[in-house]
């Protein structure tokens, strides 16, 4: 149980788990303050869409890989 926890914390500090997850908090406090950008809101979707479309596929994979 602790080794799958120190697992994923260790994933959770990857650099494109970072840059995501402080976009996501300058989104929240620009969201608050009704202060999003066009622009911003543009490079926002691309990341995150790009964080969860690797995200997805890593699953995908894990399940194809162990149906051979």
């Amino acid at each position: 149980m602790n080794g799958i926890i120190i697992k994923r914390l260790g994933n959770l500090l990857s650099v494109k788990s970072l840059v995501t997850l402080v976009l996501t908090v300058v989104f929240a406090v620009m969201a608050v303050q009704q202060a999003i950008s066009q622009d911003f809101m543009t490079i926002y979707a691309v990341i995150i869409a790009f964080y969860f479309g690797t995200q997805s596929q890593k699953a995908q994979d894990a399940i194809d890989g162990g149906n051979e």
